[in-house]
């Protein structure tokens, strides 16, 4: 800033700039509360008066109380009455100086250096460790700790890589650091991009991709799914296997209206054939738990030797009652066709025979 105010000191001695044009934003307010950075709005307060250098004192001191508040006006008054025309530039800004400096304003700012932690931008840090450090003093080895402990290590690890020898100054560290985390973000910052270009294109297709599997699932059939899922060994159909009944009729075909209505009363069994274990679409069962014979599960897509060897699985599997209905239906039938043999014989002997409907059988 003030390599600038001295050359437009120059300019204006040369003639060369017009000082009306030029306007220099003033600083703000002042109150003169504790809690108020006096050193920050001082130095804002210097600038403005270095760039209109042709200011005198007694208009300096009238501008400069036009921007107290609080009790920093009253004792700007207080001194004007006082002092009167008597009164300078340079003795007034040593009084304010005096008056409202920061008596803690280094142990503050060397607390805030401690605190200070580096959030992913190397500019915005060193951008608030410059100004605080003004405060605090900080210089030296103290500035290093302070900066080495916040960087991560990856700017530590750049750092050293890129400067090897000791550094001549603070400065010198600042640029340094300021170097590695630059190259550090952009790094990080080109990870990412490839990262999410990556992601957003997804996996090439190849030989084994997801569709080629698919078709090569589709060509093998239900046959070969079989022994796919029961490790080589070709099995009876699952309950919950897809593709049985597509609707309520068909799964309820063969049922009479009573055991329909018994079955879908309860909440466990089965609609079909009121066992547990299965869903109604997925029965493939032969016979209702009351004994009623039951069509085969329908096989959509499925070839006729795998629907025959399903149809003779279902008929070897019989189920008690049929067992025992078939039994006593053989025996009486044997008996009955052994009674009519034996009464043939007597009337052709000549035998008086007992009417065969008294019989027992």
């Amino acid at each position: 800033m003030t390599a600038t105010v001295t050359a437009t000191q120059a300019a204006l001695q040369a003639g060369q700039v017009n000082v009306s044009k030029l306007k220099l934003k003033d600083p703000k307010e002042f109150d003169g509360k504790p809690a108020t950075p006096f050193t920050s709005w001082w130095e804002s307060v210097c600038e403005y008066i270095e760039f209109y250098p042709r200011s005198t004192d007694a208009q300096r001191i009238a501008w400069i109380g036009t921007l107290l508040t609080g009790t920093a006006r009253d004792g700007h008054q207080h001194r004007r009455r006082t002092m009167g025309d008597r009164d300078t530039w340079a003795l007034h800004a040593a009084n304010m100086q005096a008056e409202y400096r920061d008596r803690q304003e280094a142990a503050n700012a060397e607390r805030k250096l401690g605190g200070l932690k580096y959030k992913g931008d190397i500019k915005a840090y060193l951008t608030e460790f410059r100004a605080l450090k003004i405060y605090a003093k900080c210089m030296g080895e103290s500035l290093q700790e302070k900066i080495n402990l916040a960087m991560p290590q990856a700017i530590i690890d750049m750092r050293f890589a890129h400067h090897m020898g000791e550094f001549v100054d603070d400065e010198h560290f600042l640029t340094a650091t300021y170097e590695a985390g630059l190259h550090v973000e952009q790094r990080k910052a080109l990870e990412e991009l490839r990262s999410g270009k990556k992601e957003k294109e997804g996996p090439k297709p190849g030989k084994d991709s997801g569709k080629s599997r698919k078709g090569q699932g589709e060509k093998e059939g239900p046959k070969q799914a079989e022994k796919a899922g029961s490790g080589g060994k070709a099995r009876r159909p699952e309950f919950g296997q897809a593709g049985h009944r597509g609707t309520k009729e068909e799964a309820l075909a063969g049922v009479p209206a009573r055991e329909r209505k018994e079955y879908g009363a309860g909440r466990d069994g089965c609609w079909r054939c009121k066992r547990t274990g299965h869903k109604t679409f997925e029965c493939y069962a032969g016979t209702t738990d009351g004994g009623t014979a039951l069509p085969a599960a329908p096989w959509k897509g499925a070839s006729s030797a795998i629907r025959k060897r399903a149809l003779e699985e279902a008929e070897d599997v019989p189920t008690a009652k049929q067992a025992g209905t078939t039994h006593i239906k053989t025996e009486d039938e044997e008996m009955r066709e052994a009674a009519a043999a034996w009464t043939k014989d007597q009337q052709e002997t000549g035998v008086c025979v007992q009417d065969t409907n008294d019989s027992d059988f």
